[in-house]
């Protein structure tokens, strides 16, 4: 019997205290039933998924994480619309540091031509200094305004079999990218081929390997939650049947969060998740993940300091600008009803640091492409008060160290 005593015990105070890390940011929800209950009410209507991840730093300011989840669950789909931007980013900077070619790098001019229908050619983009695309350009337009011919270029240049590979061989498992995002006329055959792409040094081509097609898909895991909704809209016709993500883009929430880890803090992040990137490269996406669309002079835009930075202002008036003290590297999605924030969050004034990622789906008449979502009215001020009642938290959390957080502040966005 003592045996017995002490054995639960040991399991009472072990698995109480994991409990309650799991029923942390339900926790934080309920205490905000004015801006929850709604959600928490219907979890099963809105599928929601949350990764909160604290950043304690040791002596040497070393990051140590510990994560809590709400409903995290790697085999229910969500559709992540422009989030799968973001490693595409990543494997198109290490892509280029790869190819070890004399003379080629980020900013190099490139080309993209068409070689076969439905592809488009892109030799010139107005809104670069130079006049010309490249692929640092391509993803600063990616992180500042999510723009789709940005990452579908990248896709091209990437080619739909190796990219999934080599996130693959990252770890990376819950993740297959089959599609361009934002185009019509590309079907799963189409999207197996890929534009052949080209690089410049003035007049001298310096990379060129023509078409590439992907042989072998990307894997079809087992998934939930793919058939969706009891309709769509093909055309100006109702199809009164759920609507089928089986073949279209994938990645977990949990790949989403660890990318982000990796290129935020590839110091201690596991080895086999790294990209191959330079320490300009680094720097260059800490600029472009966290710059204001307002502080961007190629291209210029007019979008308001909250565009595509869900968390914390997500509701936020047009007029309204961001705090400067507050900066905010992620990468949003928003399609289907489905919207999805990855971000690392930074307050250098009060020295706070967290991850936060998340998804919700608000489509309430179950209809697909009618536009019908109710991202303003649920989901952007979904994204919004959560990020505020973590980042509250954060302020009041004791620290041992605080955190020297210099390597993050960017001079000279432009």
């Amino acid at each position: 019997m003592n045996r017995i005593f002490v054995t639960v015990l040991f399991l009472l105070v072990n698995l109480l205290p994991l409990m309650a890390q799991k029923n942390l940011l339900r926790k934080f929800m309920e205490s905000r039933p004015e801006a929850f209950r709604q959600l928490l009410d219907a979890p099963e209507q809105y599928d929601i998924q949350i990764i909160y991840t604290q950043i304690d730093r040791d002596k040497n300011n070393l990051p140590h994480f510990k994560q809590h989840s709400f409903q995290l669950d790697k085999n229910s789909y969500f559709y992540p619309a422009s989030t799968v931007k973001m490693p595409m980013a990543f494997l198109a900077l290490e892509k280029i540091n790869q190819l070890k070619i004399k003379g080629l790098d980020k900013n190099s001019a490139m080309k993209t031509e068409s070689a076969s229908p439905p592809q488009t050619a892109a030799d010139a983009d107005s809104t670069a200094a130079s006049g010309l695309p490249s692929v640092a350009h391509y993803v600063k337009k990616i992180f500042l305004v999510s723009d789709n011919d940005a990452s579908n270029r990248l896709y091209e240049f990437l080619g739909q079999q190796a990219l999934n590979e080599a996130l693959w061989s990252k770890g990376y498992k819950n993740t297959r990218i089959t599609h361009r995002l934002g185009i019509t006329g590309f079907d799963a055959e189409a999207n197996r081929h890929t534009n052949p792409v080209s690089f410049f040094d003035g007049e001298k081509m310096l990379y060129y390997p023509g078409e590439v097609y992907s042989k072998a898909g990307p894997g079809f895991f087992d998934l939930k939650k793919t058939l969706r909704g009891k309709g769509y809209l093909d055309g100006d016709s109702l199809v009164n049947q759920p609507f089928d993500f089986s073949e279209k883009n994938y990645v977990s929430l949990q790949d989403f969060h660890d990318l982000l880890l990796a290129v935020i803090f590839p110091e201690v992040a596991p080895s086999e998740h790294l990209f191959d990137l330079t320490a300009d490269d680094y720097r260059f996406l800490y600029r472009v993940m966290s710059e204001k669309p307002l502080e961007s002079q190629f291209p210029r835009y007019h979008e308001p300091d909250h565009y595509c930075k869900f968390f914390l202002f997500g509701n936020q008036k047009k007029e309204e600008r961001m705090p400067p003290n507050i900066r905010i590297f992620n990468k949003v999605g928003w399609a289907y009803g489905f919207l999805t924030d990855v971000a690392y969050i930074v307050d250098f004034e009060a020295g706070v640091e967290f991850f936060l990622a998340a998804t919700i789906h608000v489509n309430a008449d179950g209809i697909f492409n009618d536009d019908h979502y109710e991202y303003e009215t649920i989901g952007l001020p979904f994204f919004a008060n959560l990020g505020q009642v973590v980042y509250d938290f954060e302020k009041k959390r004791k620290r041992k160290f605080k955190p020297d957080l210099s390597k993050f502040v960017v001079e000279g966005y432009d």
